[in-house]
């Protein structure tokens, strides 16, 4: 069994990993018209064994529209003329999505601004303040 490794704490088997080609559309020349080299790669995230649902939901959330209702996630690549360079655009893709899913975001702490914080904004809004009750209208001295 080969596995592909994501990062430290997850490795995805190949065996999961769905391969479909089919014909690119765009440049190819000779080739455009005989040969399969467009890459559709599906991997099955809701059934997948590889890592916690925290990840598979962080996932799910990361595909959006390249998910299906299964819980499938599609990626296609025909970006390059090879197959083979399609294969491996779409595999890395893939590794790219997974591991970014893998870390979890930090907790937000809320913060409360400092005491200076609040004497500045303060002082600002004093001055502010000022320079508007300054702008008084003109009288005649007459």
């Amino acid at each position: 069994m080969l596995l592909i490794r994501v990062n430290g704490g997850i490795s995805l088997p190949e065996r999961e990993l769905e391969w479909h080609f089919m014909r690119a559309s765009g440049p190819g020349g000779q080739n455009v018209n005989k040969v399969s080299t467009a890459v559709e790669l599906r991997f099955d995230v809701a059934r997948t064994r590889s890592f916690d649902s925290s990840v598979k939901s962080r996932l799910t959330r990361l595909a959006g529209n390249r998910m299906t209702a299964d819980g499938v996630l599609v990626i296609q690549a025909q970006r390059f003329r090879s197959q083979t360079r399609n294969r491996d655009d779409a595999l890395r893709r893939l590794v790219e999505l997974v591991s970014h899913a893998a870390h979890a975001p930090k907790p937000r702490k809320p913060t409360a601004p400092s005491l200076a914080a609040r004497r500045r904004r303060v002082d600002e809004k004093k001055k502010r303040a000022g320079v508007k009750k300054r702008r008084g209208t003109v009288r005649d001295l007459d």
